[in-house]
């Protein structure tokens, strides 16, 4: 009796679910709507424009390669593609160094730790136009200050040259995304037991010996996440890319998406556009993917 009692009890509970998942998709439904609307559908239009000549109003003519063949011998999208990919590998190291440099001073518990995590996060609430315009003001007003005060010709005309264009940049830009990046740094530091430092203490093990055989390998999902997120940061930066430079001197600080968005704006040639933003998608997706499989591996291993 009470084995069929409990069959059955079972088969209700199953009914139950059933029933409760069935309720559940016309909730679903307009989530699903929205992101085929927005997302889906663009993106598949989008790939049909990238093989025609598109001026933004009408297609004139299905071009099936033509855009992807005049980009191989577009010497300014391999420039601007070379510079995104140094600045995003320099950036992205240094984001990350920085950030979890600062996670590791705030999660120390002294007094005012507080204070200091909301002080190297509140960059990352400013907006990239208003945050290249300050960071333009300090390299070419205070820097130039500076430097005719103490005799320091580098600092004049900091922007002025393609070299301190760059890490004009990636000064700028690491300011701004260290605090985000230290926050995810910050959880992840803050989930390590704590018995197992006590013991490792014990045993006569330095902070510096802490920190490299037990909170770093236990912080390793920390790292996919952060490597992840910051990439796709500095890869599609164009706001903060606009501001400061411009793309400028001589289009040598240009960042893809600013010469994707001058292709299809300034040269009115949308479908030529469209085909930069396929590479791209690509260039991105097979490095984001790459990352995250080498990282999640390294996570097993542990």
């Amino acid at each position: 009796m009470e084995s069929s009692k409990r069959i059955v009890s079972t088969k209700t509970v199953g009914k139950k679910r059933i029933n409760d998942q069935r309720w559940s998709y016309p909730f679903l439904l307009p989530a699903v709507i929205a992101v085929c609307a927005i997302v889906i559908v663009p993106f598949v239009i989008g790939i049909y424009y990238s093989f025609t000549k598109w001026d933004g109003i009408s297609v004139s003519t299905f071009v099936g390669l033509d855009n992807f063949k005049r980009i191989l011998s577009d010497k300014e999208f391999m420039n601007s593609l070379w510079f995104t990919l140094k600045f995003s590998v320099v950036t992205v190291a240094l984001i990350n160094l920085v950030g979890l440099g600062l996670a590791l001073i705030v999660t120390k518990g002294f007094r005012g730790s507080s204070i200091l995590r909301t002080v190297f996060f509140m960059p990352n609430l400013i907006g990239g136009l208003i945050l290249g315009f300050i960071w333009q003001f300090v390299f070419v007003k205070a820097f130039s200050a500076i430097g005719t005060a103490v005799g320091v010709e580098v600092l004049n005309g900091w922007l002025s040259t393609p070299t301190t264009g760059f890490w004009g940049m990636v000064l700028m830009v690491v300011w701004q995304y260290a605090g985000y990046i230290m926050v995810i740094y910050v959880a992840f530091l803050q989930g390590v037991d704590e018995s197992l430092l006590e013991a490792s203490s014990l045993d006569g093990a330095s902070e510096w010996q802490q920190m490299l055989q037990i909170k770093l390998p236990m912080i390793r999902p920390a790292f996919t996440i952060s490597l992840f997120m910051s990439l796709s940061f500095c890869f599609k930066i164009y706001d903060q890319n606009l501001a400061l430079t411009s793309g400028g001197p001589f289009k040598s600080t240009t960042m893809v998406a600013m010469n994707i968005v001058n292709t299809a704006f300034s040269q009115r040639e949308m479908g030529l556009a469209q085909a930069k933003g396929m590479i791209f998608f690509l260039i991105l997706t097979i490095i984001s993917v790459t990352q995250v499989f080498l990282s999640s591996r390294k996570e097993v291993e542990v």
